[in-house]
């Protein structure tokens, strides 16, 4: 790899230093003029005199507010924040207290309307002259991914990166971005490493290992040996159930070096439970004590007759795959000193896996050799070097003319690319200048050249997203291309979304249409609603607890794998369906395979179960079962959890912002958290009810409880239960019955989960409009403003006459002023 000197390397340093106000700088070039002071009308400040001042005068004004601190100046984002929230609680009739204050319909529109007036008009204003978006950085997975495209590279960049802060669920939002130093260094690492990564492919020899084994490869227990590998019995390679870590191990799996793998495996099950097959897990690692680390690589029902599975997956270098039984529920094996000797798990009566065969082989899924040379070199000519063991730019035919105009052309090109708009010399002098020096101080053509390329990789062109739009706010066709990239696919757009954009076609709402359909069918596209659902949804917390084996027995990886597949199919199928937006709460369906359905304890009466297997399948249950929607899956209910119990709070707070689209703000600094009061409430109900109780607690718990208290029939592992589990000494006992039972703000009443779900479910309107402002917020970095609420209702208004459906819902957000200006 090439050196840079500690100058040079100072310079990229100060390259990159510009990213955080780059793009600020840009609105500013754009729009000269400074902000104006504006000032809430007089008339609204005399209301709060007249109406407030008896609950707020002073800082010891209920919840916290004092009428005396606030600001009529909007253009403090906290006073603009102030404003917003007073005229949505007044809106609402949540103040004055109506039971302090009986405020009459027309003095309330009186106050909330020039109000809303104003501030939709200073946020309009401010929307006009800096964007509604502003700088919005890369995040660690889209920097990830646009990497490997750009690359044709398949490193798994994003593990090379400090974890980010996440706003709201959210990673990528432009206002909550940083930059540090410590980041700047970051970057420069995992730029360096996609370079080498890219460069080795194309310039070095490759691997075509292969492996194909049979069970006597597999196994690795010779009698008298006691180890973790499988052993052989009646001709095949066998692993029992047990708890003993890394068990199942198979050492000859272990790769040379890091890359793509696809695996496949027959197997079969062994002394299987007379109701089910072995539920099996495939991991990978080290295996070892100082690693003890695994990654998930898939799970299948092993049965009597052998099955074959294939899987994909990243392996690091020395790291192999582990096979193993890993359902709980089956009996485990006894082993003695952690180990496993020839014929010990025989006579113990125990259920096991038996592999057939096990394939194993080196992929490319980012690009083939050839296709990466193309990326990285275009059509420059290459010839082997025998001594460097690897091929070079072949120069002997270049003139120092056609030296220059060959290095110069490929940075061009590839900032092309990287900048994802069209970029001219001009634009990147001072980047070919330093390639052109690195080139006549000596060095080779091809490091020369990734010494341009590193330099346009530590461009805040390329680490930000760049949204040039006209004086209107309308984003260019690049910036389009670029915005419906990312929120699709999480990555750079691909060659046909640039040619469309070259175009000039994608402000024609057909070809935005097309362009959709087909990006949400490539290989990134077909991980949109994961991608989305692990922010919108949190489910990227979903390995965040570990439940206590003893009060959750039979909770395993295989069940957790599961939960997330039938959240990700049912979602899918909204989509692809075009679903109406009731069915995400309401629906009669869910998907499951065997394992879930086993562990949820559904019986066929209750739901179309039969014809299960370990592929997860859509499955029609009884209207009146808690299974089906999205409140009732495991996922859902193990993020929303605190731990081993659950939380009416934590849940109520998650359903209102996740499900129903209402934020519930931080509780008033003087308002202390619900804990335990060994004065007299001895439930959750009742130090809740307490809550209700206080005026400053009222507005906000009148939401989160119902909710909150309707899933307390779910555990905090998504099981269903009658009664509150107790712990005693080191057991857990039955305790007090769940009562599910609360009003709704509207007045409504609910006794049971399933009536809450139904009276969610026909709130539609509600449910669409969270959707597409989660859709929005993810969609363009920003979340929604006051200013961009008649744009949402606009948006649920143009789906009515499709039941408010899914994809209809994402298709408008896309044709939206929202995520078509800047």
């Amino acid at each position: 790899m090439l050196s840079i000197s500690p100058l040079r390397l100072a310079a990229g340093f100060a390259w990159i230093a510009c990213l955080a106000s780059f793009s600020t700088s840009l609105a500013d070039a754009a729009n000269p003029t400074s902000q104006e002071k504006w000032a809430v009308a007089d008339s609204a400040v005399a209301f709060l005199q007249e109406q407030c001042i008896d609950c707020h005068d002073g800082s010891s004004g209920e919840g916290g507010f004092d009428i005396h601190s606030v600001s009529t100046d909007l253009s403090n984002a906290h006073n603009l924040e102030q404003w917003v929230s007073i005229h949505d609680r007044v809106q609402k009739g949540e103040m004055p207290p109506p039971e302090d204050i009986e405020l009459d319909a027309e003095t309330a529109r009186d106050f909330t309307e020039p109000l809303r007036h104003q501030l939709r008009t200073y946020q309009l204003d401010q929307q006009r002259r800096n964007g509604r978006v502003r700088g919005r950085r890369l995040s660690n997975e889209q920097l990830s991914r646009t990497l490997q495209d750009l690359l044709r590279v398949e490193l798994p960049l994003e593990d090379l990166m400090p974890p980010e802060q996440r706003v709201g669920g959210y990673v990528h939002l432009a206002s909550a971005q940083s930059m540090s130093h410590f980041q700047l260094n970051t970057h420069l690492k995992v730029v360096d490493a996609a370079l080498d990564a890219a460069f080795a492919k194309v310039l070095e020899p490759t691997s075509d290992w292969e492996i194909d084994m049979p069970p006597k490869k597999i196994a690795n227990k010779p009698k008298g040996r006691r180890n973790r590998d499988p052993e052989m019995r009646k001709g095949l390679a066998v692993v029992w159930s047990s708890g003993m870590i890394f068990y199942g191990r198979i050492s000859s799996t272990r790769v040379p070096e890091d890359g793509w793998y696809e695996i496949t495996l027959t197997a079969s099950g062994l002394k299987m439970p007379k109701e089910h097959g072995v539920w099996c897990s495939v991991r990978s690692g080290e295996c070892n004590s100082g690693a003890p680390l695994l990654s998930w690589v898939g799970s299948f029902e092993a049965e009597a007759e052998p099955k074959t599975m294939t899987y994909q997956t990243w392996l690091p270098k020395g790291h192999m795959l582990e096979v193993r039984p890993a359902d709980r529920t089956l009996k485990q094996g006894r082993f003695q000193g952690g180990q496993v000797g020839f014929g010990e798990g025989e006579d113990q009566d125990i259920p096991g896996v038996a592999m057939h065969s096990l394939k194993m082989k080196r992929i490319y899924p980012g690009g083939n050799r050839k296709e990466s040379r193309e990326r990285l070199l275009g059509k420059l000519p290459l010839r082997y070097d025998r001594e460097l063991n690897r091929s070079e730019v072949d120069v002997d035919k270049f003139n120092e003319k056609r030296d220059r105009n060959e290095l110069r052309a490929a940075i061009v090109r590839f900032a092309d690319l990287a900048f994802r708009r069209p970029t001219d010399a001009s634009t990147i002098e001072s980047i070919l200048q330093l390639a052109e020096e690195e080139r006549q101080s000596g060095a080779t053509f091809i490091d020369a050249l990734r010494a341009g390329y590193r330099a346009v990789l530590c461009s805040p062109r390329f680490l930000y997203l760049t949204e040039f739009a006209d004086e209107s706010g309308q984003l260019d066709d690049w910036a389009i291309a670029s915005r419906l990239s990312y929120f699709l696919t999480g990555s750079m757009p691909d060659e046909e979304l640039r040619k469309a954009a070259d175009q000039g076609l994608l402000r024609d709402s057909e070809e935005l249409r097309r362009q959709t359909d087909r990006l949400l069918q490539t290989r990134r596209g077909q991980h949109f609603l994961v991608d989305f659902s692990n922010q919108w949804l949190d489910l990227l917390d979903i390995d965040f607890t570990e439940p206590d084996r003893r009060l959750f027995r039979d909770f395993d990886p295989t069940v957790q794998a599961a939960m997330l597949d039938e959240t990700h199919h049912f979602l899918q199928r909204l989509l692809d369906e075009d679903r109406p937006v009731r069915e995400l709460v309401g629906a009669d369906y869910t998907f499951l395979n065997t394992r879930l359905a086993r562990y949820y304890g559904l019986t066929e009466s209750e739901a179309d179960i039969a014809d299960l297997d370990d592929q997860t399948k859509l499955v029609r249950v009884d209207p009146e079962s808690p299974r089906g929607g999205l409140l009732s899956h495991g996922s859902i209910l193990k993020v929303t959890a605190a731990g081993n119990d659950t939380s009416p709070v934590l849940r109520g707070i998650w359903v209102s912002e996740r499900i129903l689209g209402i934020e519930i703000p931080s509780p008033p600094e003087n308002v202390p958290a619900v804990e335990p009061d060994i004065r007299g409430a001895k439930t959750i109900r009742e130090l809740l009810a307490k809550h209700q109780a206080d005026v400053s607690c009222a507005a906000c718990h009148q939401n989160i409880d119902p909710p909150g208290f309707a899933l307390e029939n779910f555990d905090a592992g998504g099981r269903w239960r009658e009664r509150y589990m107790q712990k005693r000494g080191n057991a857990y006992k039955p305790g007090p019955a769940v009562d599910p039972s609360f009003e709704m703000p509207d007045g409504s009443t609910f006794d049971s989960f399933v009536t809450f779900r139904n009276l969610i479910a026909k709130k539609d309107e509600r449910l669409a409009a969270n959707v597409a402002s989660h859709l929005v917020t993810y969609g363009t970095g920003q979340t929604i403003q006051f200013a961009d609420r008649d744009r949402i209702e606009e948006i649920v208004s143009s789906t009515k006459d499709n039941e408010f459906g899914f994809r209809s819902i994402l298709d408008e957000v896309i044709q939206s002023n929202l995520f078509l200006s800047k």
